[in-house]
């Protein structure tokens, strides 16, 4: 299993929103690459951006930001928040991003996904929040009333290869990840899957990694100093 470190930009800083709510924000750092610099120097070979404020203008506000991060540790980086066009991906794959992950946009704009899995394949995964059981959209502040298990299975159709799928009830609350959703999802799909929220403790790190998953995403947990990334590197392999 690989472990994903996670930085949530925010005007150029590395933050936490609890639950995604952007009135309960956090600021950990106004050198997001030097807190990369932190994870490779903890053995993480891979790193999870999610630009906060692209989740909401469907913009790529914090570009430099991510290729700073890239340049900086030149580790795998994957990169979601707001990404909604053509355009906009082949931005953030042409100029050395190394994966990108569609959220609101395969969900509310029929064949998009496809259409970009048919043009960059692995280099496109698919964010997965749930709610009650259904996908949620938009910075997580809406449900689309689809059901995620039908979502991952129309994306697997279209040949989509990773998912990240969030738990937003357990996401920065520090209670644990959703064991059981994780299983299932594993059980029920061939995709590599990336749990992500409520990753804990090594507790966590242990019952995903028995599970065969593909990833797991840290945030919170690093930033607090619950989960040690070298710890959680060692744990996982």
């Amino acid at each position: 299993m690989i472990i994903y470190p996670a930085i949530d930009l925010f005007e150029g800083k590395a933050v936490r929103l609890l639950r995604g709510d952007y009135s309960q924000m956090t600021v950990y750092s106004n050198d997001p690459p030097e807190i990369a610099a932190d994870f490779k120097a903890q053995g993480a070979e891979r790193i999870h951006i999610v630009d906060l404020e692209g989740a909401r203008s469907g913009s790529t506000p914090n570009l430099e930001t991510v290729l700073a991060i890239k340049e900086k540790t030149g580790l795998f980086c994957e990169i979601g928040g707001g990404i909604r066009s053509m355009e906009v991906i082949d931005k953030y794959l042409s100029a050395g991003t190394d994966r990108v992950i569609l959220g609101t946009s395969a969900v509310t704009e029929p064949g998009f996904a496809e259409k970009a899995a048919e043009k960059y394949g692995e280099r496109i995964a698919i964010g997965v929040d749930i709610k009650d059981g259904f996908v949620a959209v938009k910075g997580w502040t809406e449900s689309s009333g689809l059901d995620a298990f039908e979502f991952c299975r129309t994306m697997q159709g279209y040949g989509i290869q990773t998912i990240i799928c969030t738990d937003i009830s357990r996401d920065g609350a520090m209670k644990g990840t959703n064991r059981e959703l994780y299983k299932q999802l594993s059980e029920e799909f061939s995709m590599d899957i990336i749990a992500s929220g409520g990753v804990s403790d090594m507790d966590d790190i242990r019952a995903l990694r028995a599970l065969n998953l593909h990833g797991a995403i840290i945030g919170k947990a690093y930033y607090t100093g619950a989960i040690s990334i070298r710890e959680a590197v060692e744990a996982a392999k």
